[in-house]
Formats: C-alpha cells, structure tokens, sequence
C-alpha cells in the first residue's frame, strides 16, 4: 500500500476499522461529539459511501442485488466497486473527504481500503489484486483497528432484523485473522483496541491517540 499521507493541513482524516458489530459506528459518533464539544467542526463519512456506486454496493451487501452466485467471482466485483466508490469517496466535489477537509472539517470514516483487503479475498491472487486496486489511495492520519471476538461479534449481529451476506461465522472468521494481518504489517499512524472494554474506556482511547496526532503536528 502506498506511503503517501493525506494532504490535509490541520484538520485529520481518521477511520475506525474492525469486523461487524465491533463499535465502529458508535466509536465515530461519539469521537465527532469530543470534536463538537472542543468546538472543533468534525462530520462522520462512512464506507460505502452515500453516492450512487456507494448505494449499489450496499444493495448488493444485503443482496437485493445479484451481481453472482460465485462467491470468488462476487468479492471480485466487490472489490472494484469498493475501489471505485472509494476514488469517489475521497475526491468527489461535494462531499468527498478532500473537499471536507478544505473547509475546516475533520473527517472521521467508518471503513476504509483495509476493509477490501480484509473482506473482498480468500487467496493471495486476490490480495493483491485488491492491494493493487487501492495502492494510490493515501494512509489516513489516523486508523483506529477495534478487535472483537468472532463470537461477540455474532452475538450483536442476531439483534439485527437484516444480516448482510458476509456476516457469517466462517466469513468473520477469516476476516478478523485478515485484518490482524494486516495491522501487523501496516506502517501508518493506527492503533488496536480491545472491543470488548466499555464504549466509555474505547472512546478514552481514542480521544487520546486523536490528541497525541494533533500533538505531533503542532
């Protein structure tokens, strides 16, 4: 993955990462509150994003639409679409991280390339491919990788009405021991958390590997 770092002057583009039900979401809100309550402008932009190829990946994840039955043939597509989606994610001139950004906004996002490279392949053929498909996308400022139990995880997932078609046991599985891989060798700013620790003792965390970036570049 590339080594080039987001060009943001002081405001910070920050993403939670972790397999589902792990806090991700909640982390973010509660982290845009901490920006809010500092009188610091901050807005969440979550992964897949809410554009157009954004909204088709998220039909596809709760399968209203069929891409293909193949499971190999399927994460493959995905995987260009998350690429895609992403591209727009960043750039785009409404809403992109970048353009959020100049305006004085900390961006924080719920996912980013990490989760391709944990969800969208089962062989090393696939890894890189994917690695190649997000090689020019920059390292956040910040990722923050919440660690969670495959069984907590499926635990919080059957309170759910709708599962998406990769919450599932063997998937998650395979995904967690991915993403501990991947962090392993990741040489950008990120830090793990236990995710089964109290929301209040994860944000502490958070907040304070937040401030200790900020410290950094002042």
């Amino acid at each position: 993955m590339s080594n080039q770092q987001s060009t943001i002057n002081q405001k910070l583009f920050i993403v939670f990462e972790g397999i589902d039900s792990s806090g991700k979401t909640t982390q973010a809100e509660l982290l845009k509150k901490y920006f809010l309550a500092t009188k610091e402008q901050a807005v969440i932009s979550p992964e897949p994003s809410n554009g157009i190829i954004g909204n088709l990946i998220r039909q596809a994840l709760k399968q209203r639409i069929v891409f293909s039955r193949e499971r190999d043939l399927f994460d493959q597509q995905m995987a260009y679409l998350f690429a895609a989606d992403r591209h727009d994610h960043l750039y785009n001139d409404l809403d992109g991280v970048f353009k959020l950004i100049r305006d004085n906004y900390h961006v924080i996002s719920t996912r980013y390339y990490f989760s391709s490279l944990a969800y969208n392949c089962d062989s090393v053929e696939q890894f890189d491919l994917i690695k190649k498909l997000n090689d020019r996308f920059p390292n956040p400022d910040l990722t923050i990788y919440i660690d969670l139990p495959i069984e907590v995880s499926l635990s919080r997932l059957q309170e759910r009405s709708l599962q998406e078609i990769y919450e599932t046991k063997t998937k998650l599985t395979k995904v967690r021991k991915q993403y501990q891989q991947i962090f392993a060798e990741y040489d950008g700013k990120a830090i793990a958390i236990d995710g089964t620790q109290d929301l209040q003792q994860i944000h502490a965390s958070v907040v304070q590997a937040v401030q200790a970036v900020i410290s950094e570049r002042n």
